[in-house]
């Protein structure tokens, strides 16, 4: 949990990558987190997994775990 921490710190904090100005009050902070969190869960490149983000990886490995929603 620590090293996400710093990850999170050195990529989405400490740069103008997810929010390009200073963070002025909270909810500056949030919209950032929030599109890091996007980005880390379906964007970013896993070099563990060839090169596929998490979300492809899900959707060729554990096909059953990433099912569609059904209709009502």
């Amino acid at each position: 949990m620590e090293s996400i921490i710093g990850v999170f710190k050195t990529e989405c904090i400490r740069t103008d990558v997810f929010y390009g100005g200073p963070y002025r009050q909270l909810a500056d902070v949030e919209f950032a987190t929030a599109g890091w969190v996007d980005w880390w869960n379906n964007r970013r490149l896993h070099g563990t997994r060839r090169n596929l983000t998490p979300a492809e990886y899900a959707r060729a490995y554990c096909p059953a775990s990433v099912s569609e929603p059904q209709p009502a």
